[in-house]
């Protein structure tokens, strides 16, 4: 079998018309007859053609593709939004490319790179570490939407749930459960001035100890990195540092997970010794032994707004500000104190 692409002159040849008949049956305009247009069909059929997508792109200036630049990739949360992200761009002529930051800078900005240099036609940021300031430049020349990350600059751009609250509403529920004790694991909350999702849970979490009455101690909130293997060693500096706590919120559940490990090998039982609460309500956590208390995020439609949001400014139609709403899923892992 010949390796050789098959060229519009092919189709001409064999369809026995001319290259610009083919040129404008390929691009769909109009002045061609439908007997010639049935003819030219044929021939890209009977030939296996496939069209150049990077020479159409130079053409045309588009790619027909949406960058996605995530984080994670196999965390339940991050993927439920490429889920959505993928179910929001069926039946467009747009398709995604993924790229995974892991959580660092420097690979966001190579994936961001890659991106532009294939002429992506819009970019989706899944978080993200990148400084604002630079989300802002790209934003000016391409389409940029953002999900799980409020940059001030762009706030119409942006999709999340109310961070602030949902935290606020999680240590209310451990206080009104008799908890005065509550540890916290956070993760980084500062990105080049850009305050994090994870910074809003705890600042939440703060206001919630402060309407109680009850001084925050520093001690008693440790940073990890959203993964599970932080979650179990920031219980380690917990109980190194032999400061008193019932309960642990942890920022999302991958740390929760974690959490839960350490306190087991420490023959600590959840909830008996220590209540656990965790944030995005992954499938698993519903399976966790005891089932975790967390908060849920609608994390599958949120993908799809911001699919529908990215093609809305390719289209040059304006976008809002979308903030959904976030649920507390009340579970197993809380002990009420008397």
């Amino acid at each position: 079998m010949s390796s050789r692409k098959i060229t519009i002159e092919d189709i001409a040849q064999k369809a026995n018309v001319s290259i610009s008949t083919v040129s404008r049956v390929l691009r769909k305009s109009s002045g061609v007859t439908a007997e010639k247009r049935d003819a030219v069909l044929q021939a890209v059929s009977a030939l296996d053609y496939r069209p150049n997508v990077f020479a159409q792109s130079l053409a045309s200036g588009q790619s027909m593709t949406i960058g996605v630049i995530t984080q994670n990739f196999g965390s339940p949360f991050y993927d439920g939004i490429l889920q959505g992200i993928l179910l929001g761009l069926e039946g467009s002529e747009y398709s995604p490319l993924f790229a995974d930051g892991r959580w660092q800078e420097t690979i966001e900005q190579q994936a961001l790179q890659t991106f532009l240099d294939r002429r992506v036609d819009g970019l989706i940021f899944v978080g993200g570490q990148l400084p604002e300031p630079d989300m802002v430049a790209v934003a000016r020349k391409t389409p940029l939407i953002s999900v799980g990350r409020t940059l001030t600059s762009l706030a119409e751009n942006c999709i999340h749930i109310d961070n602030f609250q949902a935290g606020y509403d999680l240590t209310r529920y451990l206080l009104d459960m008799g908890h005065r004790n509550i540890a916290h694991i956070t993760a980084r909350m500062h990105y080049q001035n850009t305050v994090s999702d994870v910074a809003q849970r705890y600042a939440g979490y703060a206001r919630a100890l402060q309407d109680a009455g009850i001084m925050l101690d520093p001690g008693l909130v440790v940073e990890g990195n959203l993964l599970q293997q932080s979650g179990a060693l920031a219980v380690e500096m917990l109980l190194l540092q032999k400061r008193p706590f019932s309960a642990i919120f942890a920022a999302n559940d991958q740390m929760a997970f974690g959490a839960r490990l350490a306190l087991y090998r420490r023959g600590l039982r959840v909830p008996d010794d220590v209540s656990l609460v965790g944030f995005d309500d992954e499938m698993t956590a519903a399976f966790t032994i005891p089932p975790l208390t967390t908060v849920r995020q609608p994390s599958v439609e949120m993908g799809q707004a911001a699919a529908a949001a990215v093609l809305n400014l390719i289209n040059g139609k304006p976008v809002t500000q979308q903030t959904f709403p976030s649920q507390l899923i009340v579970r197993e892992s809380v002990l009420r104190l008397r």
